[in-house]
């Protein structure tokens, strides 16, 4: 009868093992942490198969939580709870090695909240197991189809305004010694040039820098219909124009809307450019459309002056066109993995 009694203890003793060498609940963690109001805290732990875990957690100082939540990673919720305060004994068991996270979430006033993490191994050689997660950097690169815009043709166009001889009575002239005329700005205009010349000596300055730019400028010529003097000098390039230095004079202003009615009636206006020239020209940037005015005022007594007055604008069409293109999106993520995972 006591070798049976032996012989039973050991099949129970080999089969059964368990019983006799059950494991010990090992802690994970022991911790403290402050929530301020509407913050939220996620703490990532490792556990092997077959592990027994045990949590608790406390708020020691302040009042209920709003929700506490433990989930697997990329998981189902394993457990959840709304305005707690206090848990403990909360006992999940893990049917596969991985990742578990615990959520505390704070929606009021600032709260310490402790708790602990215990785990059970279902055997003696998971009683090593690292908890511990750690995080990679993931890089994906996808590419997204959009719509883009892209300039088909680009045209530069010289548009000769206005090329015309004004006569300014002198001062004592019956009929005053105002003239005033408009020009249009036609559209799309970057930039616009103006030349005044008085008398001979201004329109010969002119026809001067006409012959040197034919000279010395061929290949812009041929590739621009209407590149003159003033054309050079709206798109910043030589001119060939010089300043006179003796002789009658005008004085200019260059105004738009109903400054010009003002000027006529020796009214206060605005302007946008002035002078008192022998001759005058130069390059502007503003206004670039509408309708303008040259406004001309001669203070000499006896003579009476013709003044040449040329304008040229440069616009710039453009046509565009769509296309679709590939855009590369770049997307980094964290993610979690464990040490002895598998």
């Amino acid at each position: 009868m006591k070798e049976i009694q032996q012989i039973i203890l050991i099949v129970v003793v080999f089969l059964v093992p368990g019983i006799f060498f059950a494991q010990s609940p090992l802690e994970v963690v022991d911790r403290s942490f402050k929530l301020e109001k509407r913050e939220s805290e996620v703490f990532y732990y490792g556990f092997a198969e077959g592990d027994r875990i045990d949590f608790s957690f406390e708020v020691i100082k302040g009042k209920k939580l709003s929700e506490v939540e433990v989930f697997e990673y990329d998981g189902p919720v394993r457990y959840s709870e709304f305005d707690v305060k206090k848990t403990g004994g909360k006992i999940f068991s893990i049917q596969k090695t991985g990742i578990i996270g615990f959520k505390f979430s704070n929606s009021k006033g600032e709260r310490i909240i402790s708790f602990t993490i215990y785990r059970t191994p279902a055997s003696k050689s998971k009683s090593n197991f690292d908890t511990e997660v750690l995080w990679e950097t993931k890089i994906d690169t996808t590419y997204v189809e959009s719509f883009e815009n892209y300039l088909v043709s680009r045209d530069t166009i010289i548009h000769n305004i206005t090329d015309q001889v004004a006569t300014v009575n002198s001062s004592l002239n019956l009929n005053g010694n105002k003239t005033t005329f408009n020009f249009q700005l036609p559209s799309n205009v970057i930039s616009w040039s103006y030349y005044i010349g008085v008398n001979q000596d201004g329109k010969r300055v002119f026809e001067e820098a006409t012959q040197k730019l034919a000279t010395n400028a061929g290949p812009i010529l041929n590739r621009l219909p209407g590149y003159g003097p003033l054309a050079a000098l709206a798109l910043g390039g030589t001119s060939y124009l010089a300043r006179i230095q003796s002789g009658d004079d005008v004085s200019f202003y260059i105004v738009e809307g109903n400054n010009v009615n003002l000027f006529l009636t020796g009214q206060q206006f605005r302007y946008y450019k002035k002078g008192k020239v022998i001759n005058d020209f130069s390059k502007m940037l503003s206004p670039l459309n509408g309708m303008m005015h040259f406004c001309l005022i001669n203070d000499n007594t006896i003579r009476g002056v013709e003044v040449v007055v040329k304008v040229t604008a440069i616009s710039v069409n453009e046509k565009w066109g769509q296309r679709v293109v590939n855009k590369r999106k770049i997307t980094k993520s964290k993610i979690p993995f464990l040490l002895n995972e598998n």
